[in-house]
């Protein structure tokens, strides 16, 4: 059984030697939650904003603009040199900190609101991030999710996992919407909006991101292909002949206010 020091490591190794992919990335640069986030947040120049595992930039890319300061953070700093490398042309706000998204190196009520894009599957104790993220909102601060889930249906969330543990080995879990509703509400935040979409991934590309050899790709495939049907249809899985094409996971994106404290 991996402890959480062994897992940081492996999510270090794997992005760090995957660094640019993730920069390139299709998945990561676009997608239409990217264009939802000034509209839900309804950001001022005036706010700090902080980015906890940065990965590509993506996320800072689209909310630099619309705020004075940014912080990117990442516990990769392969990873955060990348992304400072994307996003120098781009944008001047930006300060760059290796940091674990569960001990943030920030005092308490620093920003004015947080976001984690396509992260948090890769963090042992998503309680300890999100009591961290309370920590250092502002009251009344935002906080803006965005993460490939499982779903809610027991053999559907084992397959999921599976498939990306088996693709991805510094995977740890793609939680459910109940398990992030637990957590956020224990930690004093409260959901403002959310959704889920079906967010389809061209397999090819997709399993090669993270997969180091060819017998990798090969022990994911079987797993998609010997699941059944029911499995096939939630998951929209397109083959071609016998090769795999595309495949649907669930992506939530949903944003939560830390309440203030009434006088």
């Amino acid at each position: 059984m991996r402890d959480d020091k062994q897992i940081k490591e492996e999510v270090k190794q794997q992005f760090g030697a995957n660094a640019e992919k993730y920069v390139t990335s299709q998945t990561h640069a676009t997608g239409d939650d990217l264009s939802l986030l000034a509209p839900w947040l309804n950001p001022s120049a005036d706010w700090v904003f902080l980015d906890v595992a940065t990965g590509g930039g993506h996320l800072t890319k689209k909310i630099a603009p619309h705020v004075g300061q940014v912080f990117a953070t990442d516990l990769t700093q392969p990873m955060l040199a990348a992304a400072r490398n994307h996003l120098t042309s781009h944008c001047r706000n930006v300060s760059y900190v290796v940091a674990d998204a569960e001990a943030l190196p920030f005092l308490g009520e620093s920003f004015d609101a947080v976001g984690c894009r396509i992260a948090a599957h890769h963090f042992p104790n998503p309680q300890a991030f999100v009591r961290e993220v309370a920590r250092v909102l502002k009251p009344g601060g935002k906080f803006i999710l965005i993460d490939n889930i499982a779903p809610e249906d027991e053999k559907l969330d084992r397959f999921v996992n599976t498939l990306e543990k088996l693709r991805d080995t510094s995977h740890v879990r793609s939680y459910s919407r109940s398990e992030w509703l637990e957590w956020v509400e224990q930690a004093g935040l409260v959901e403002s909006q959310s959704r889920i979409r079906k967010k389809t991934f061209p397999y090819a590309t997709w399993v090669r991101r993270t997969a180091e050899s060819e017998e990798q790709v090969e022990q994911v495939t079987a797993h998609i292909t010997g699941a059944d049907e029911e499995i096939h249809a939630y998951f929209a899985v397109e083959k071609e002949g016998e090769q795999v094409t595309s495949i649907q996971i669930d992506e939530w994106m949903a944003l939560f206010v830390k309440q203030k404290l009434e006088k």
